[in-house]
């Protein structure tokens, strides 16, 4: 049986606001990647995430973010490759050390929103993101979309990489994801999104909004923990995969 990995982003929840459904969806995925505290998050909410994710034995990672709670991170700002090199470093850095507190351990490093599709099409950005989680720790992950520039710098200095496909995200032809302000940018049919991943993972291809088929690396399969509905698609999606032969992959 072929095995895949399902992260979901969580610990999006700040101050009083609350965001997610994360201790009901940490039971169906097998990686989460925690908000740093620039696009959402807080030091409690991070703190409570880490003891989340270790009580369920799924691998932690960091989700730094472009500093723009007001907008989700979802926003492009212009920075300099340093600026992405140090905000990386400060996030990551922080989340690190709320594992180390709480006995666990940091795998891996996605960044987030408009940083990570961003640094998918800049080789600067990529680059600097990329040493940023080198120079903490060289043996984390990095997760990026896959075949981006993003991956090509992680590999570039010797970083493990995970190539990232999304489940409820259409594609251009380019294979870059279709931005969030195009009203087909969000996949919202569950069984689209199900035939979508089952694609990706057994064909290694994806069909873009042109009708073009292009390959993909599925390393990784990223749910987003935002949407109302994904512990029902979780369940959905798993129930489907296992029907096709993929079992989720074992957690850490």
């Amino acid at each position: 049986m072929r095995t895949i990995d399902i992260n979901c982003d969580m610990g999006e929840s700040f101050g009083q606001y609350s965001l997610g459904n994360d201790e009901e969806v940490i039971r169906y995925v097998s990686s989460v990647n925690i908000a740093c505290g620039f696009h959402a998050g807080d030091p409690t909410t991070m703190d409570r995430t880490v003891k989340l994710a270790d009580k369920h034995h799924v691998r932690i990672g960091a989700h730094p973010g472009l500093p723009d709670l007001q907008g989700f991170g979802r926003r492009n700002i212009a920075i300099l490759p340093v600026e992405a090199y140090q905000l990386t470093l400060y996030q990551v850095g922080a989340l690190k050390a709320f594992t180390q507190a709480n006995g666990a351990k940091l795998s891996h490093v996605k960044p987030h929103g408009a940083l990570y599709n961003m640094a998918a099409k800049d080789k600067q950005l990529a680059t600097a993101i990329a040493e940023a989680v080198y120079q903490l720790d060289p043996t984390l992950t990095l997760i990026g979309l896959s075949n981006s520039a993003l991956t090509n710098a992680g590999e570039a200095l010797g970083l493990t990489v995970a190539h990232e496909v999304f489940a409820d995200r259409t594609y251009q032809s380019d294979g870059t994801l279709t931005p969030r302000h195009h009203p087909n940018a969000v996949i919202n049919d569950e069984m689209q999104a199900i035939e979508q991943v089952k694609q990706m993972v057994l064909d290694q291809r994806v069909t873009s909004t042109t009708g073009k088929v292009i390959p993909i690396q599925a390393d990784t399969v990223c749910v987003h923990g935002d949407n109302p509905h994904t512990l029902s698609f979780l369940k959905k999606l798993q129930d489907c995969l296992q029907q096709s032969g993929i079992s989720l992959t074992s957690n850490k």
